[in-house]
Formats: structure tokens, sequence, C-alpha cells
């Protein structure tokens, strides 16, 4: 495939010691007009926290961290010239080998700060997914990045990048100016994306078909969403003894897992731990992961894991928030969904974790735990159990006494409120949960 990024020459030849700058740059006097969900909540030394803890996640050495205040965006670099030189100057100086632009940069104005910087520059879209392309583990996951990554380069290509202004010869007997290299490059992309398309499909109805199988033999499904690194994986090894990749690293989850666990009541249900959201979450990004997310749509309960103990967990909830209604779950489905769940009380201090627990004792679907000590997490299991209870429906069944499976079942996964016994047959009041009145159906045959 021809090459379809364009860095500087000089940077070319410089040996890859992984040394970074991260730049945040943003508006004079309040967010920008596009921001939404939690960014425009943040102050910018957030901001360029959260920047440089992204670039920390593929193992860069961030040099310098710098917050660059505009007073507008110059269509040609996004930065100013004096910042433009002082970036400059830092480069030659300690040898960066990438600058990365906490920003949304036009193709054009990446291409002039690598000229202008003489070394690579990725803007926010581009580091995320480097994160997830070291990420993923599944077949689907990396289906999914490569398809985010080759739709991303793709909008890369622009006429202007001189490499890409050669052209190949005619082809045929007619001769002619034959294809442009940017062409060539951007046809060869569309065939990648097209073939990449097509397995994800495949995937994506081996996915549809476990979602029918498990429809088969309901369990209620249970999803873990929260902002990246708030604790979702933890949580999730805490409920279910897994051992799922917990590490204190922004996404260090990509690739959806599922357990079966237990509720106190005895009731079964399928936990599905997701990946992390983010603020600015690339749209590439939201549509390649939207078969993998679409667990979140089927969930009967979704908890909102929140890490209450870091600065912006107010914003990091509203990006949440926003990505979720993206997704299609409305204002109405997460009142009536949504466990929210406030993890990490052990950071506290004990004057707030005593004024979270008076909140979650008025508050039923706001509870605060710490899935690293365990406290909580009983609480959390039975206000689960409580939810999906209210789900239940009283019915009237008769069972021969001899099945003695069928009533193992109805004790076991329901509540038997009243029994007669007569002629050999049980007659039954039970309350069931509709995914239990299924599976019953189904094992033992309809009353």
């Amino acid at each position: 495939m021809s090459e379809v990024h364009d860095p500087a020459a000089t940077a070319a030849h410089r040996p890859a010691s992984g040394r970074a700058i991260v730049v945040h740059p943003f508006l004079r006097g309040g967010p920008r007009g596009d921001e939404v969900g939690g960014a425009a909540l943040r102050l910018p030394a957030a901001r360029l926290a959260e920047a440089v803890g992204l670039t920390a996640a593929i193992s860069l050495d961030v040099v310098h961290a710098i917050e660059a205040p505009l007073d507008k965006i110059r269509p040609a670099t996004w930065l100013g010239t004096g910042k433009v030189e002082e970036l400059r100057h830092l480069v030659d100086i300690d040898q960066i080998d990438v600058v990365v632009m906490n920003c949304a940069l036009s193709p054009v104005q990446q291409r002039n700060l690598e000229r202008d910087l003489k070394t690579k520059v990725i803007d926010r879209t581009g580091l995320i997914l480097e994160i997830f392309g070291e990420r993923a583990a599944t077949r689907e996951g990396r289906l999914q990045v490569e398809l985010a990554h080759l739709s991303y380069q793709k909008s890369r290509l622009v006429r202007s990048w001189t490499h890409l202004e050669r052209q190949r010869g005619g082809v045929g007997f007619l001769g002619g100016p034959g294809e442009t290299q940017i062409e060539a490059d951007r046809r060869i992309l569309s065939e990648k994306i097209t073939r990449l398309k097509r397995e994800l499909e495949t995937v994506t109805r081996t996915r549809e078909l476990h979602r029918r199988n498990r429809r088969k033999v309901p369990h209620p499904i249970v999803a873990l969403v929260g902002y990246t690194n708030a604790g979702k994986s933890s949580l999730f090894n805490r409920l279910t003894r897994a051992e799922v990749l917990a590490a204190d690293l922004l996404f260090a989850t990509l690739d959806p897992t599922m357990r079966g666990i237990k509720l106190p009541s005895g009731r079964q249900i399928i936990l599905s731990d997701t990946v992390g959201f983010v603020s600015d979450l690339p749209t590439h990004l939201v549509a390649a992961f939207r078969a993998t997310l679409e667990e979140v749509l089927e969930a009967d309960v979704i908890l909102h894991v929140r890490d209450i103990a870091h600065p912006e967990s107010e914003a990091q909830k509203a990006d949440v928030l926003a990505v979720l209604s993206d997704l299609g779950v409305d204002e109405q489905a997460q009142d009536e969904r949504m466990i929210e769940v406030l993890n990490k009380v052990d950071l506290l201090e004990e004057e707030e974790r005593q004024r979270l627990a008076n909140q979650a004792a008025r508050i039923p679907a706001v509870l605060p735990v710490s899935a690293l000590t365990g406290d909580g997490v009983e609480r959390l299991l039975a206000v689960l159990d409580e939810k999906l209870g209210t789900q239940r429906e009283f019915v009237e069944i008769t069972v021969d006494l001899a099945d003695g499976a069928a009533l193992a079942f109805l004790y076991a996964h329901g509540e038997v409120v009243a029994r007669k016994d007569e002629e050999g047959r049980a007659h039954l009041t039970v309350g069931l949960d509709p995914a239990d009145k299924g599976r019953f159906d189904k094992r033992f045959g309809p009353d």
C-alpha cells in the first residue's frame, strides 16, 4: 500500500525515543461552542492532565505538557505563530518524536504543523486510535479498531501533500494522465474498508446469534458503563471473581467481557463489562464500536460506575450520559434502568464518605462503593436484586408432584407465596421475573 502519511523528512531520521510534548489549545474566555457533555465543564488544566494520561497510555514519555490559550483558531496550524515557534524550539532542544495536540486537527493543519515543527504530530483522535490499537484483544475488537483507523487515514489524504501529487501512467490503449497517487491511495483504503466492514458484519451476526441464544434461556443482562479508568473492571472482578485486566490505565479494557453471577435471591444475571468512555470520543470509534456497545442497549439494568474521588467526576458523568444518549439510551431509559455506582469511596475523607452514605439512604439508585475494599458491594447486589424484582409478575402454576425439577426451579428462581397440594399435583402462586418465566416455559412447558 502506498504511503498515506507525510511527516517531515527530518523527523524520519530521528531515532524513536518515545519523547512527546502534549499541547492543550483552548479559546480564552470559555469553552468552544462545539463542546458538549462534560468537555464544557472542565478546566483547561484538567483537560491537559487527561491528555497527558492518554499519551502515557501508549508508553510515550511526556517531556512537556503545555496549555495554549488562543484568541482564535488559526486555519493553517490551529496555533498562533508564536506558539508554533516555541514548540519548534522545544522539539529541537529536547529531541521530541511526537507532538500530541489535544484537539481535532484538520488534515491540512496536521500537515502544516509537521512541516513547521519537523516532527510527527497527532491529534486527539489519532491518539485514542493508537491506544485502542494496542488494547484490542479479540478479533472483533481488532477489526473495529482497524476500520476506525482506516476511516481516519482516509480523511488525512489531502491533495496538497507533495508525495500524493505523483501520477501513475495511463492504463490500456487510451493512455492519458492516469491515476494520481492520492486517487490510488483512496481506492486502496476504500477497498480495505469495504472488506473490513464485510468481516465485521460476519462477526456482528455471530454476536447477534449469541444474543438470540441468551434470549432463549434468558437471564437479565446488567451492563457496566463509565468513564475510562472509573474502576469498572475492578468492580467486575469483585462481583464475578474473574481476572479481567484492571489497571490504573486509560482504556485498560477494550473488548467486552461477560460473566454469569448469582444475586442474593438466587437470581442469575449476566454481567457485561464494556469499553470506557471519554470526552470527545472520536466519531469513527463510536460508529465502529456500535456493535459492541449494543450490549448496553440490550441491558435490563445499566450500572454507571463513577470515580467519585476524581476532581472531574461530574464532567465525566456528563460525558458518559452524552455517549449513552448517542447510542439510543434516552433520558427516560437512563432514569428507569440505571443505578449510579459511586466507586473509589476509599479515597475520600471520612466526612465525604458519610455525606455520600446519607445521600444513598435517600436515593436508592445512587450507591457508594469501593471495588478495591468491597465496601458497599453487598448493598449494590441487594439493590440490583430489588430493581430486577420490580419486573416480577405473580402467576398461577400447576406442577405434578413427581416433577421435582420443575418444583426445584420455581423455588430456586421464583417467590412462592402460596401452595396447595391435591391429587398428585401442586398448585402454586409464584412471583417470577419475565426472564425466569420464559426459562420455565421453555424447559417445562406452559401451564
